[in-house]
């Protein structure tokens, strides 16, 4: 076996070379592997000899397969017997560079190189965010229960003209200067009168209509609105009124408390006074920790940033939208059709994002090594035992969840959790 290596600064290339007398014992499982799955008369499942497989299958295929079992099983040695001081970041990238019949294998091992950090001052911080939050909400509560009556609300049909808390049934067709805008086109919207569906006086421009009604109007876009082909721009609907309904609101009392699985009334309330106090607290923390990761990425410097783990993080966010997306029953696929846009657009916009979670992460460790912040085996193990409890009856998942790569995820997420503690703790005064 041969190696080179070379140190970029940014990543650590490995060049490996196997000689054709070292590959033989690996095409040999390769052999015996690809006649496993691949029928060849005359021999048993994986007892095909070379000089038949390869007329059965094409010699190279034999020898990517060969090459694949072959870095298997040499990669992580070498990486390790080559590694000096240097200190590596995200999955080793690998290149079969030259593959062949009684031919040396070559191939590529490229691992990204963590970067020198220069850490900024992060303690006694001249941090500026309120940390206090409301102790009182009331108007936020009465706005929660009014949300939580609408929902209940029983709704039946009226064949009569829309009024002001009604709810209608409609088409809607949108243009600009006559012209359909795309994705400006509905079947079956439900819009709550009083409700300021979809732009302000949307709805107040149906009151009066009933079933069978054909509106049409133009309403201008508000000049911040998150469509910017639409924002400021004098916009024309055509709304058919196929269906109205009237709306009964249960009476907010005990009964409606109840009906929600409270105590009563005074209970329910109290309960959504503290879910919203916790909320209120939990975004005024967020925003500490957001303005002092600010300050730190402002006076802390970097060598690099390895270009991989960047593509990969930006990847990941998109595959975060993804999930959240159809999380809501939505169609991720429908989502770009709407932004005009693919998926390497959005990883293309995400990276600058991509670049500032990864200087976080690789502050946070640098933190780590300052302070010398640990996760002891009890904390690790209270946290996995809670996690665990989740799954419980779900014997796959459980098993998942029980495995290395779990078990990492969870101490990264404590340790994580620590630095953020730390970080309030020595920047923000207690209230």
């Amino acid at each position: 076996m041969n190696i080179q290596k070379q140190n970029t600064g940014q990543e650590l290339e490995l060049a490996v070379e196997l000689s054709a007398e070292e590959m033989k014992p690996h095409v040999g499982q390769a052999c015996k592997k690809i006649s496993e799955e691949t029928k060849v008369e005359g021999f048993r499942p994986g007892h095909a000899p070379y000089e038949i497989l390869k007329q059965k299958v094409s010699e190279i295929y034999i020898m990517e397969e060969a090459a694949n079992i072959a870095i298997q099983k040499t990669a992580g040695d070498i990486i390790k017997k080559n590694l000096d001081k240097e200190e590596i970041v995200g999955r080793p990238e690998i290149r079969l560079t030259k593959v062949a019949a009684d031919n040396p294998l070559e191939f590529k091992i490229i691992l990204a190189l963590a970067p020198e950090i220069k850490l900024g001052k992060y303690k006694e911080l001249d941090i500026n965010v309120e940390t206090r939050y409301i102790a009182s909400l009331q108007n936020d509560v009465e706005k929660v229960l009014r949300d939580l009556q609408a929902m209940r609300a029983k709704e039946v049909i009226a064949e009569r003209e829309i009024k002001d808390g009604d709810k209608a049934l409609v088409g809607i067709q949108m243009f600009l200067d006559n012209v359909p805008i795309e994705g400006g086109q509905t079947q079956n919207t439900a819009v709550i009168i009083g409700a300021d569906y979809i732009i302000p006086g949307f709805d107040k421009n149906l009151v009066g209509a009933k079933k069978g009604d054909t509106r049409e109007f133009k309403l201008p876009y508000p000049k911040d609105h998150y469509q910017k082909n639409l924002a400021g721009k004098l916009v024309e609907f055509k709304v058919a009124i196929k269906e109205v309904y009237g709306r009964e609101l249960p009476e907010i009392n005990d009964e409606f408390a109840t009906n929600l699985g409270g105590k009563n009334l005074a209970a329910v309330k109290k309960q959504i006074q503290e879910n919203l106090e916790a909320e209120a607290k939990q975004k005024a923390e967020q925003k500490v920790i957001l303005e002092i990761f600010d300050k730190l990425l402002a006076s802390s410097t970097f060598s690099h940033l390895p270009e991989q783990l960047v593509h990969n993080e930006a990847h990941s966010m998109v595959h975060e939208l993804r999930h959240n997306i159809e999380e809501q029953g939505g169609k991720f696929a429908d989502y770009l059709t709407h932004l005009k846009k693919s998926e390497e657009d959005l990883e293309k916009e995400f990276m600058p994002e991509a670049e500032k979670r990864l200087k976080v992460s690789f502050i946070i460790a640098e933190v780590v090594k300052a302070e010398k912040i640990e996760v002891t085996d009890e904390e690790f193990k209270k946290e996995l035992d809670e996690r665990l409890k989740v799954y419980e009856g779900k014997p796959e998942t459980q098993k998942q969840a029980g495995s290395e790569e779990f078990k990492y995820y969870v101490r990264y997420n404590l340790l994580n959790q620590k630095v953020m503690e730390k970080l309030k703790e020595w920047n923000v005064a207690s209230t």
